[in-house]
């Protein structure tokens, strides 16, 4: 028999397997799995650099915790030492041995006050080490036992591509209706964030009074909504778990606190979000594992006061999957939190994978043992109507999700409801939103529109609305004061009595504030449950099967697994696409737009991650800005890699005071340099999607804010399977991004090579 020649990692010289030609066309390898490169962070747990768990105390002060000096302590270390850690219970909790305090946290007969008693004395590589000590079911266990309220609930997306009102008074009435406890918006462009935040409230109170809202948008807007009691809670406060991503985000941990503070001490619920591969996926992870640096971002959560977290990787969910662990770092982050005693919304909410097999894997973690929030997001939409990145389930998947419900014999927040029923609510969420609109003099909800939301199935059946006078509508709302007790008079006014009850009982909940305890709910009845007044208090065994050595070893070795460095190939083309000039300073002409690009942009990377050339995509760019009127002018922004932060610095340099920001994978933001960073004109975030006409048409739009036109935002495309497909190949193109970045340094003006832009 002649040998068989191997020719790479599971392929072979000889006629290919048909079976395995099938297999490679199923939806899992639309994605890629890569083996772990510590030093980008793209290790799940236990990383070789993560540290050896240490805790020095003299005279009362920390000297030294794990691996660092006091001198040598960044910002995280400064301030989880200044306030989350208990100096009376660390010397006991620090002594106990890993192994020990890992058998605890299965033990039934140890019950969670002491758990938790514990976790205030143990540091950020201590708790990390401990729960790397546990597999998957023994993690599900610890998750049980720990889990903060006594009964799982679960939280809702509403949004819709065209930020239809009253599609999302439908959508957010069908989702209270449904059981979800806590509904969340966001916005598309973030001038609808007030109009948005209206309809999520009546629809929300149409279909069952108690049910909390948000409307996640930059963080100065939200805290606005919140104190005119237009949404009643947040959590878009998001921490990291190294200093230069803090740094990268203009942000610190006293800074996150103290708006944290902000929101509960007018009677908002708030909850922190963070996740594993979130510093791997920015560029900074200082080769420290996922989990050690997730268990560095929950020991800033709780020592911020924060009642809870919204952890579960998120939106890097995809990047955590594509390493072997990843599956079960999550799970553990998410045990880690609850330790804490921290409210747990446990992620499932962004797109983890094509497969429906290993997506729903992935849930049973959570699902089985329960958590505060099984989703920090269920899509209650179709995926493609989700702005906020997709959905990992979605209104197709409801009848799937209640029929695991029955065979397991779990509540995981969802509960059946007739179509009659719910045609009903929807109808209803509609018209109050449509009264509102009316009372408040906002433009009309039609007839049309209300009959439509009621049956739609996605945005795309609903009638197009004047997407710019909306806007406008939504700035002088806002100019006017509007508030909740606004919303629930104009409501009584029209007809919708028990509807203004249940939104004027939202406000009255913010004066009492009970629903600011851990884990809080409010259920048909206006009573809060909680870990205060409805404990999980489960009791009740194991060991077992572990994983581990040489048969781990074989079952992560996969043929599709490839080397990170192949992902970004070869760029044959060396030729200099563009040539830097003298430091950058304010223009003066009024029909000036700066196109800012990113450190990196037309250099260590030559093309976007739709495979267009950067030379041409200046040229669209700048070709859109001059057919309306306006001048193009380039800059390298060299200091960050943010594109917000490129497209800011680079309006502070406009003569307009607007600017095209570019980072090189091709993400693109329109800025004015009287906005916060964070709160821009239009983002556009799906630059897997764009064509040279996209790039054109944003130069268009730049030109038109520039030259003080009426400009409708550009329309927005999304695939939301393009995060799942591309996230390792975006994650190894931003660490380029941030390996081209020069701290301090000041922008330089730029020039095509060899000819000027035309």
């Amino acid at each position: 028999m002649k040998p068989v020649r191997f020719t790479r990692r599971g392929g072979c010289s000889r006629t290919p397997s048909r079976r395995f030609a099938s297999r490679a066309t199923r939806d899992l390898h639309l994605e890629q799995l890569i083996a772990p490169l510590p030093e980008l962070g793209l290790v799940a747990a236990n990383g070789p650099a993560d540290p050896e768990p240490e805790l020095v105390v003299e005279d009362g002060v920390v000297t030294r915790m794990d691996g660092r000096d006091a001198e040598e302590f960044d910002v995280i270390d400064r301030f989880v030492v200044a306030h989350g850690l208990d100096l009376d219970v660390a010397p006991d909790a620090m002594a106990l041995d890993d192994l020990a305090l890992a058998r605890m946290l299965v033990d039934v007969d140890v019950p969670r006050a002491e758990l938790v008693r514990l976790s205030r004395g143990l540091t950020p590589a201590k708790l990390a080490r401990v729960i790397g000590l546990l597999d998957p079911v023994e993690l599900m266990l610890a998750l049980k036992k720990l889990r903060a309220r006594r009964a799982p609930g679960n939280q809702a997306h509403v949004t819709n591509l065209k930020e239809s009102p009253a599609l999302l008074a439908a959508d957010a009435a069908e989702a209270a209706r449904r059981g979800f406890a806590e509904l969340e918006t966001t916005v598309g462009v973030a001038r609808y964030a007030p109009l948005n935040a209206i309809a999520l409230l009546v629809g929300s109170q149409t279909g069952r009074s108690g049910v909390m809202t948000q409307c996640a948008v930059e963080e100065r807007r939200n805290l606005e909504l919140a104190i005119r009691g237009l949404v009643t809670y947040a959590e878009t406060l998001s921490v990291y778990g190294t200093e230069p991503v803090f740094v990268d985000g203009d942000d610190t941990p006293w800074s996150k606190a103290f708006l944290g503070a902000a929101y509960a001490s007018r009677g908002v619920k708030v909850r922190f979000t963070s996740g594993t591969g979130s510093e791997a996926l920015m560029g900074y992870a200082q080769g420290l594992s996922m989990l050690y640096l997730e268990a560095r971002c929950l020991a800033v959560v709780r020592a911020a006061g924060s009642q809870g977290v919204q952890n579960g990787s998120i939106s890097c969910v995809a990047l955590v999957l594509s390493v072997p662990g990843g599956t079960r770092a999550i799970l553990g982050e998410n045990v880690l939190a609850a330790w804490l005693d921290l409210e747990v919304a446990s992620g499932n909410d962004a797109i983890a994978s094509h497969s429906e097999i290993r997506k729903t894997a992935k849930l049973m973690g959570q699902f089985l043992p329960g958590t505060d929030f099984v989703t920090s997001g269920y899509s209650v939409m179709p995926r493609h109507d989700n702005t906020f990145g997709g959905g990992n389930f979605d209104a197709d998947d409801l009848d799937e999700w209640l029929t695991i419900q029955r065979d397991w014999q779990v509540d995981a927040g969802i509960e059946p409801v007739s179509e009659e029923e719910l045609l009903q609510v929807r109808e209803r969420g509609a018209r109050a939103a449509q009264a509102v609109f009316s009372e408040l003099g906002l433009p009309a909800i039609s007839d049309e529109e209300v009959a439509v939301a009621t049956t739609a199935y996605d945005a795309r059946e609903m009638p197009d609305r004047d997407r710019a006078a909306d806007v406008e509508a939504a700035d002088a709302l806002l100019a006017r004061g509007v508030s909740g007790l606004d919303v629930a008079l104009a409501l009584d006014r029209r007809g919708f009595g028990e509807v203004a009850e249940a939104v004027l009982g939202m406000q009255r909940q913010r004066v009492s504030a009970d629903y600011l305890q851990t884990a809080a709910v409010i259920d048909r009845a206006g009573v809060v449950h909680s870990a205060v007044n409805d404990p999980n208090e489960y009791t009740g065994p194991g060991t077992g099967y572990r994983l581990e050595g040489e048969r781990w070893a074989l079952l992560q070795s996969l043929p599709h697994v490839v080397e990170s460095a192949e992902l970004l190939g070869d760029d044959a083309d060396t030729d200099a696409i563009v040539s830097e000039g003298d430091v950058a300073v304010r223009g003066d002409e009024p029909a000036e737009v700066v196109v800012a690009v990113g450190p990196a942009f037309a250099d260590t990377i030559r093309r976007t991650i739709a495979d267009l050339g950067h030379r041409d995509v200046l040229g669209a760019v700048c070709d859109g800005i001059r057919k309306s009127g306006g001048e193009p002018r380039m800059v390298r922004v060299r200091r960050v890699a943010d594109v917000a932060f490129i497209a800011h610095d680079g309006a502070l340099l406009s003569g307009s005071g607007i600017a095209i920001g570019l980072q090189s994978k091709g993400t693109a933001v329109i800025h004015r340099a009287d906005l916060q960073p964070l709160d821009n004109l239009e983002l556009f975030g799906m630059s897997p999607l764009y064509t040279l006409e996209s790039y054109r048409a944003m130069g268009r739009n730049a030109a038109g804010y520039a030259l003080g036109m009426r400009v409708g935002p550009v329309p927005t495309q999304l695939d939301n399977f393009a995060r799942a497909k591309l996230i390792v190949r975006t994650t190894l193109l931003h660490a380029r991004e941030t390996q081209a970045v020069v701290p301090g340094a000041a922008p330089v003006e730029l020039e095509l090579a060899g000819a000027s832009v035309t």
